[in-house]
């Protein structure tokens, strides 16, 4: 047993080292004498070799590891978020852990359903909980159907959509920056709209633009990001939120770069291992604004080094990020917005606008999510 258990462990460090990207829940059961692998996993390759090795071990083992997406689903595998901002949790349950959130029309991966949630992957591969009403299940046709449509997205910070044009103290949902509606008709000064389970309403067009048209005028570099970061001064933090209504340190950096048309990887231990490594090893020299500035513990002996914040840097020593609230901290020491601890806990710099569609960074027209080829 001491054999078999050590090779599971050897394929989960393999295949699937970070849970927060990979189901990879196996354990051995024993029943009448029996031995099973039992569990589940999104990754065959994995199951695959773990069979394949546990059999040379105990050709008897049965194999009762259910490979996700559950065939429960049938072909609905794929969903679309469908609240202007989806809470997606550690577990399947309302006062679990607020892992990430998504925002309004972003396509998601289908990996089962528990009670009345859905264990779901979003485009920066994170996998999580969302209850049922935060997305609109669909097969891989509807999602074709949703993500080739003319859509709108949503550029005020916060707003509303409207049940007409006529009144818009009749609201539909509220809606956030980055909050994508398919587009249906225009209307004088609005847009009519539709959400991915059909619903419609009127969102004005002076907070909001035609998808393609704003995909094609970015051109993100560090003065825009950091132009964007300013924008969301103030906000408070919120652990898990990736939304302008509240977000976390790696929320507030990944929801930044999304303005501009970029996807990070969600957290940011994950972040630290994107992009290209800035040389600070002298000082802050070399650093550009839009840089990702990253803290923590530092590794030392008998310790491994563990990132816990990541920042933006803005220029002449200054970052933004969020920590009690979207502000800005310098890393010299006569300003008054001087952070002794942040300097001390300071770790390393990556840019990442040098490095689409690498080590998890990629722009939105090149992730799988939004080509529907995931």
């Amino acid at each position: 047993m001491d054999i078999l258990q050590n090779k599971i462990l050897e394929i989960k460090n393999q295949f699937a080292p970070d849970k927060r990207v990979a189901v990879f829940e196996i354990e051995i059961t024993v029943e009448n004498d029996l031995i099973s692998l039992t569990g589940k996993t999104n990754l065959p390759e994995a199951k695959n070799k773990l069979m394949e090795i546990s059999k040379e071990i105990t050709p008897e083992i049965e194999d009762k590891i259910i490979t996700l997406p559950s065939k429960d689903l049938g072909e609905k595998i794929y969903g679309i978020v469908n609240l202007s901002v989806a809470n997606i949790r550690s577990k399947p349950n309302h006062p679990e852990e607020l892992a990430t959130q998504a925002l309004l029309g972003t396509p998601v991966k289908v990996l089962e359903n528990h009670d009345g949630f859905y264990r779901v992957q979003t485009p920066d591969g994170y996998i999580a909980w969302v209850d049922e009403d935060g997305i609109e299940q669909v097969n891989h046709t509807e999602l074709m159907s949703w993500l080739n449509s003319k859509k709108i997205i949503y550029l005020a910070d916060f707003g509303f959509l409207y049940k007409s044009t006529a009144n818009t103290k009749e609201r539909v949902s509220d809606l956030v920056l980055g909050d994508i509606l398919k587009f249906v008709g225009d209307e004088g000064e609005f847009y009519k709209v539709e959400f991915p389970d059909a619903r419609q309403g009127y969102v004005e067009k002076s907070f909001a633009s035609d998808f393609d048209g704003w995909f094609k005028s970015i051109n993100a570099d560090g003065e825009k990001i950091t132009s964007t970061a300013e924008t969301f001064m103030g906000i408070p933090y919120l652990w898990g939120g990736t939304s302008a209504k509240a977000m976390d340190c790696s929320g507030f950096t990944k929801t930044v770069y999304f303005i501009n048309g970029i996807i990070l990887p969600r957290d940011a231990s994950q972040q630290v291992h994107s992009g290209e490594l800035v040389n600070t090893e002298n000082g802050f020299n070399d650093l550009q604004p839009g840089d990702l500035l990253f803290f923590g513990r530092k590794a030392s002996e008998g310790k491994p080094e563990k990132v816990t914040h990541v920042a933006i840097y803005k220029g002449n020593l200054e970052y933004i990020h969020a920590s009690g609230r979207i502000k800005i901290n310098s890393f010299d020491q006569s300003k008054d917005n001087y952070s002794k601890y942040r300097h001390s806990s300071f770790i390393r710099a990556k840019r990442i606008l040098t490095s689409l569609n690498k080590n998890g960074i990629s722009s939105i027209s090149d992730n799988k999510f939004y080509t529907g080829d995931f």
